[in-house]
């Protein structure tokens, strides 16, 4: 539950930075670590994860939002967590460049990576989280048959409403977040967010939509974490 306390904790936090106090950077990054290691997990490409641990990933986000927190400072109207979001993406893109240079020069084997991320496309990542990716449950054929439905759900919908289930979902953002990381008002964002959920659950049979369940469950805990 998102408290009045934690709410002006938040804005002294970020008021604390808009005056250049990188001990309210540390403090506002460590606030939103789960919500960051889940951006960092999920849009990384498969092929980096055996090799590269989200959690060093966060450490190179944090030094380069340490050199520039001045950006921050000149765009004020930026929320945190937002503009944390920013850096996190860019340090993902750079590690996908120099890690995957030459397999993405490979045009047989750009089709995987999400365009706006250097990550795996979309639909991949949402179904491998929405299926239960990141539990461990006893059926394994059971996973991944959800996972395949998912997808294929997925696959079928508009770029824009899987984005906005990613937001929500991938990344834990909250509807104002979303909002804003899309630039339109929240209620928009809102409509935006239950109609694509509404889409998806009648896209997938009745099992999956129990794991549809379970997953806003835990996104909305650890979303809330961030509030």
């Amino acid at each position: 539950m998102v408290t009045t306390s934690n709410k002006q904790s938040d804005s002294r936090l970020r008021e604390r930075m808009l005056a250049g106090d990188l001990a309210a950077l540390s403090e506002t990054f460590e606030h939103n670590h789960a919500r960051l290691w889940h951006l960092v997990y999920f849009r990384m490409d498969v092929r980096l994860r055996s090799r590269i641990d989200p959690d060093d990933v966060l450490q190179d986000s944090f030094v380069a939002a340490e050199s520039r927190l001045s950006h921050f400072i000149e765009s004020e109207n930026v929320s945190p967590i937002v503009w944390l979001r920013s850096i996190v993406l860019q340090t993902l893109i750079d590690l996908h460049r120099r890690h995957l240079a030459a397999q993405m020069r490979d045009a047989t084997l750009d089709v995987s990576l999400n365009q706006s991320h250097g990550g795996q496309h979309t639909s991949v990542c949402l179904a491998e989280f929405l299926s239960g990716g990141m539990t461990s449950p006893s059926n394994a054929a059971i996973r991944a048959e959800n996972e395949r439905r998912m997808q294929a759900a997925l696959s079928g919908m508009s770029d824009s409403d899987q984005e906005m289930i990613a937001l929500r979902h991938l990344e834990l953002l909250n509807n104002a977040e979303a909002a804003e990381v899309l630039d339109i008002q929240p209620k928009n964002a809102s409509i935006r967010y239950v109609r694509a959920m509404k889409r998806l659950k009648e896209a997938v049979g009745e099992h999956s939509r129990r794991f549809l369940r379970d997953a806003e469950k835990s996104s909305a805990e650890i979303s809330s974490e961030g509030d």
